[in-house]
Protein backbone atom coordinates (compact mmCIF):
# COMPACT_ATOMS: atom_id res chain seq x y z
CA UNK A 1 0.00 0.00 0.00
CA UNK A 2 1.48 3.45 -0.96
CA UNK A 3 1.99 5.96 1.41
CA UNK A 4 -0.19 8.09 -1.02
CA UNK A 5 -3.44 6.09 0.34
CA UNK A 6 -2.92 6.84 4.00
CA UNK A 7 -3.93 10.06 5.77
CA UNK A 8 -3.36 10.74 9.73
CA UNK A 9 -5.80 13.53 10.72
CA UNK A 10 -9.05 12.93 8.54
CA UNK A 11 -10.00 12.40 5.22
CA UNK A 12 -10.47 15.88 3.74
CA UNK A 13 -7.88 14.50 0.61
CA UNK A 14 -9.40 11.15 0.25
CA UNK A 15 -11.46 10.92 -3.41
CA UNK A 16 -9.01 12.87 -5.11
CA UNK A 17 -7.32 11.62 -8.24
CA UNK A 18 -4.12 12.84 -6.74
CA UNK A 19 -2.90 13.78 -3.75
CA UNK A 20 -1.90 17.32 -2.99
CA UNK A 21 1.80 16.42 -1.52
CA UNK A 22 2.09 14.07 -4.92
CA UNK A 23 1.36 16.92 -6.99
CA UNK A 24 3.66 18.94 -5.35
CA UNK A 25 6.26 16.67 -5.45
CA UNK A 26 6.43 15.46 -8.92
CA UNK A 27 6.24 19.15 -10.05
CA UNK A 28 8.99 20.49 -7.93
CA UNK A 29 6.61 23.13 -5.61
CA UNK A 30 8.12 25.27 -3.14
CA UNK A 31 7.22 25.93 -0.11
CA UNK A 32 4.44 28.85 -0.92
CA UNK A 33 3.05 27.01 -3.79
CA UNK A 34 3.06 23.84 -2.52
CA UNK A 35 0.69 25.57 0.67
CA UNK A 36 -1.00 27.27 -2.34
CA UNK A 37 -2.36 23.82 -3.76
CA UNK A 38 -2.95 22.26 -0.33
CA UNK A 39 -5.41 24.75 0.95
CA UNK A 40 -7.28 25.67 -2.19
CA UNK A 41 -7.70 21.81 -2.13
CA UNK A 42 -9.68 21.06 1.04
CA UNK A 43 -11.35 24.24 1.51
CA UNK A 44 -14.35 22.76 0.84
CA UNK A 45 -13.76 19.71 3.22
CA UNK A 46 -11.82 21.06 5.85
CA UNK A 47 -12.13 24.61 7.08
CA UNK A 48 -13.74 26.70 4.58
CA UNK A 49 -12.93 30.20 4.32
CA UNK A 50 -10.23 29.82 6.68
CA UNK A 51 -8.23 27.73 4.08
CA UNK A 52 -8.58 30.19 1.34
CA UNK A 53 -7.43 33.23 3.65
CA UNK A 54 -3.98 30.90 4.31
CA UNK A 55 -4.18 30.26 0.95
CA UNK A 56 -4.14 33.94 -0.15
CA UNK A 57 -1.59 34.69 2.85
CA UNK A 58 1.12 32.10 0.96
CA UNK A 59 -0.33 33.72 -2.50
CA UNK A 60 0.73 37.36 -1.00
CA UNK A 61 4.20 36.10 0.54
CA UNK A 62 4.99 34.18 -2.91
CA UNK A 63 4.14 37.33 -4.25
CA UNK A 64 7.01 39.43 -2.03
CA UNK A 65 9.38 37.29 -2.33
CA UNK A 66 9.23 36.91 -5.86
CA UNK A 67 8.36 40.16 -7.55
CA UNK A 68 8.72 42.34 -4.46
CA UNK A 69 4.99 43.56 -4.19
Amino acid sequence: MSEFQTQIGGDHYQGYAIQPTEFIQKNRLNWCEGNIIKYVTRHKRKNGIEDLRKAEHYLKLLMEMEYGT
